[in-house]
């Protein structure tokens, strides 16, 4: 068989990676056609569309290279509210009054089951994202899956692991890598040597909430609240478990802002210094009223391999690199970026030097690697990496004690209740 006359999905199919049942989709890979992939837009659906994913939705709308052709959402006034603004948007930008071409769906099952669509976006509460991801990687779907990547180092692993497998082009959420250029050019300025030997590296990141009411009340029609519960343990219907920010800081469905938030400083934390710290320890809160349960007020300290210090803490959203030669700090908010010496700040980074910056839209950079079959902005190996590291902080402070990580087996050493709280049980029938 000539492999020039493959798609992906059937090249997939072919060596026995997805099922006969799934059918063949629109993109031919650059890796089996040569250097120019086809020029086309990649049909998109998106899967969950309530704030973040409203917002994704949004900015993937104005861009060329896609077209976003399905919606889905287990609360039927978000998906039918979704679907109609992507008609809207694209009737007004073809001056065609009566467009339809997108669906909504209630299962994402059944949306992962089209074979016209190329890719999703992910944009669920946190423990969805994961199962939802690794299931459209499976039927040969590449995937946009917004941070933190999931409620557990294990399914972490098991994201990668698919991805590497099914040769999926895996973009995360922590825009920062695009949209926040001068975030990357920190990282760039650590990579390079600039600020000399990495003496520590400081991470902060906005406090979580508390509180949440408890009381049950009925589900409101239009929500197929089984299904939004999905893998996460069975529990009563309250409005704050569900609409609007709860679900960040509920631990069924979240780690909270150590890593709904701390993804973002994480990340840039890893870019710059592309390794994790091997001892964690630390001190939180966990409420112990109200629904909110995950931790706030944390103040995680560490330790690289190298013997460089690691600092997890709340407050405003900034990693700092300290080195021998000097400092740099860089952070989300209004384009926070300083350094000591000021003169690091106007360093123009070398040809052959190491250059991080790819793109300055992160949804195009995704897109624009579905279609070349490039390696995106924010890959899936760093996004596993970075995302540990709030799992490990948590453990510690649960645990209240000091936990040590082994970067070549990928566990908990020397401490085997640590060790089972990288895993967490998916209700039945839900599995990865």
């Amino acid at each position: 068989m000539n492999t020039n006359d493959l798609s992906r999905r059937q090249f997939l199919k072919s060596a026995g990676l997805i099922g006969s049942a799934l059918a063949l989709p629109t993109i031919i890979p650059a890796s089996l056609l040569g250097e120019n992939a086809p020029s086309k837009r990649v049909a998109l659906g998106h899967i969950g569309v309530g704030g973040q994913g409203g917002g994704l939705l949004s900015g993937f709308l104005g861009l060329p290279q896609g077209q976003s052709v399905a919606v889905c959402d287990p609360l039927r006034e978000r998906r039918e509210r979704a679907a109609q603004l992507v008609e809207q948007r694209y009737a007004a930008a073809r001056e065609q009054a009566g467009y339809k071409g997108c669906k909504a769906y209630n299962d994402f099952r059944e949306l992962i089951a089209r074979d016209d669509i190329d890719a999703v976006v992910v944009a669920t509460p946190d423990h969805w994202h994961v199962p939802i991801a690794i299931a459209a990687v499976r039927a040969g779907k590449d995937v946009y899956v917004e941070k933190p990547l999931s409620i557990s180092m294990e399914l972490n692993k098991a994201m990668r692991l698919a991805v590497h497998q099914f040769g999926a082009v895996f973009q995360y959420g922590t825009q920062q890598r695009s949209f926040d250029q001068h975030c990357g050019f920190a990282a760039e300025l650590v990579r390079n040597g600039y600020i000399g030997e990495v003496k520590a590296i400081h991470v902060v990141a906005p406090n979580g909430e508390t509180g949440g009411r408890c009381d049950p009340q009925p589900v409101p029609d239009g929500l197929d609240y089984n299904l939004w519960l999905g893998p996460a343990p069975a529990a009563p219907y309250t409005p704050d478990r569900v609409l609007g920010t709860g679900r960040w800081h509920i631990y069924d469905y979240a780690i909270g802002f150590i890593a709904g938030w701390g993804a973002h400083p994480l990340d840039v934390a890893h870019w710059g210094y592309p390794q994790i710290p091997v001892e964690y320890e630390g001190v939180g809160r966990i409420p112990t009223e109200g629904l909110f349960n995950t931790i706030v007020d944390w103040d995680v300290r560490g330790r690289y391999a190298s013997g460089a210090e690691f600092t997890l803490k709340t407050g405003s959203d900034l990693t700092t690199f300290v080195g021998t030669e000097g400092w740099v700090a860089a952070g989300r908010a209004r384009q926070t970026l300083a350094a000591q010496p000021a003169s690091l700040l106007r360093v123009k980074i070398k040809p052959d030097e190491t250059h991080l910056l790819a793109e300055d839209n992160h949804y195009a950079n995704f897109l624009n690697c579905v279609l070349s079959r490039r390696t995106p902005a924010s890959n899936v190996d760093s996004a596993v990496q970075s995302d540990f590291m709030s799992h490990l902080g948590d453990i510690a402070i649960r645990l209240g004690r000091k936990i040590r990580w082994d970067p070549d087996k990928e566990t908990i050493v020397g401490d085997d209740t640590a060790a089972r709280m990288m895993r967490r049980a998916l209700r039945v029938p839900w599995t990865v």
